[in-house]
């Protein structure tokens, strides 16, 4: 089994502060994370003056009349801050990502270096948008949050159709509901995805906690992308869904301990730690109290203790009736 990919996304979890960009990525840095992802955007050219943000948004904002246009502009990056965040990136070891949410970031982000996009549950059916993506990165991640079946075969045959290889794109299965209720996540449309385009899946998740994305790792993804912060009572829309760094390194850990756990041969077979506790654990067939040379042994004179190592109880019925071959003292194996 390949190594998963955890993406910690910090996304605009920054509050448009610098400082709290790079904590982000010191935190993620010590989670353990493979990547720390920020969203590139121009506000202009995601979203329009009047278009109105979701309800979890004006739930988590401060200001509540806000539009989402003003809302997001505060949170854009500017191309010098991307290029800092990168420096400090590669100062930290930590890979840098972004999820570019329209033509000229998309461009930008190239520019940069990055040769895996991230598409995210907003453009699955953003025809031009796919094709851009298709003719500029080698690399593709899917995100299809709100999408069905249907979408998320067109959304990959686009991708096709416009040179990305079929092993170079992984689907991600997504809620983007802020949080995800559990009822919702419906972790199995992962695998339905991966058996019905033969693609490589893996979860974005937006659930309170850490149990969904190891279930994920469990059930066969091979990326999992999860929102932090520094701190989920901080102002902005997507703290409240976040994990907080504790939680992020808790989570990293439990899905490094998964892969090791599901990375087996799949044989049902001794492992080598466990090896050694045979003869410890089993038992044999022993005699149960004394018994004399010649004696018939039955189901009253021999019984069956630990250790193992003699006969093994599996073989009870063609000792019964045996005449013994010697003299036994009580508990002796036969």
């Amino acid at each position: 089994m390949e190594k998963v990919i955890i993406i910690a996304e910090a996304g605009v979890n920054h509050n448009g502060d610098m400082e709290k960009a790079k904590q982000l990525i010191d935190a993620a840095k010590e989670a353990g994370a493979d990547y720390v992802k920020f969203q590139t955007f121009k506000t202009e050219l995601s979203v329009s003056k009047s278009a109105k943000k979701a309800n979890y948004q004006i739930e988590n904002s401060r200001d509540k009349a806000e539009s989402q246009f003003d809302m997001l502009k505060k949170l854009e990056l500017s191309e010098e801050t991307h290029l800092e965040l990168i420096r400090y990136c590669e100062q930290k070891g930590i890979k840098f990502f972004s999820t570019g949410f329209d033509a000229d970031s998309l461009l930008f982000l190239k520019s940069l270096g990055l040769e895996v996009a991230k598409v995210p549950s907003g453009e699955l059916v953003n025809l031009p948008y796919l094709r851009m993506v298709a003719k500029n990165f080698p690399q593709i991640i899917l995100s299809t949050g709100m999408g069905n079946m249907e979408e998320v075969k067109a959304a990959y045959n686009v991708l096709m159709e416009n040179g990305t290889e079929h092993n170079n794109i992984t689907i991600l299965h997504c809620n983007t509901e802020y949080p995800t209720p559990m009822e919702d996540v419906n972790l199995k449309a992962m695998n339905a995805i991966g058996e019905e385009l033969g693609v490589k899946v893996g979860y974005s998740d937006h659930t309170l906690g850490i149990e969904v994305p190891i279930a994920a790792v469990a059930l066969g993804a091979t990326v999992i992308e999860k929102h932090f912060t520094l701190d989920r009572n901080l102002p902005g829309p997507d703290h409240r869904a976040s994990l907080e760094p504790a939680e992020l390194k808790a989570m990293v850990s439990a899905i490094r301990n998964i892969e090791k756990a599901v990375s087996g041969s799949g044989y049902k077979e001794p492992s080598p730690s466990e090896k050694k506790n045979r003869a410890i654990v089993r038992k044999s067939i022993v005699a149960a109290k004394e018994i004399k040379k010649g004696e018939i042994l039955t189901e009253k004179n021999i019984t069956i203790k630990r250790p193992g190592g003699g006969i093994s109880p599996m073989k009870w019925d063609e000792v019964v009736g045996k005449r013994a071959e010697r003299d036994y003292n009580t508990d002796d194996q036969i």
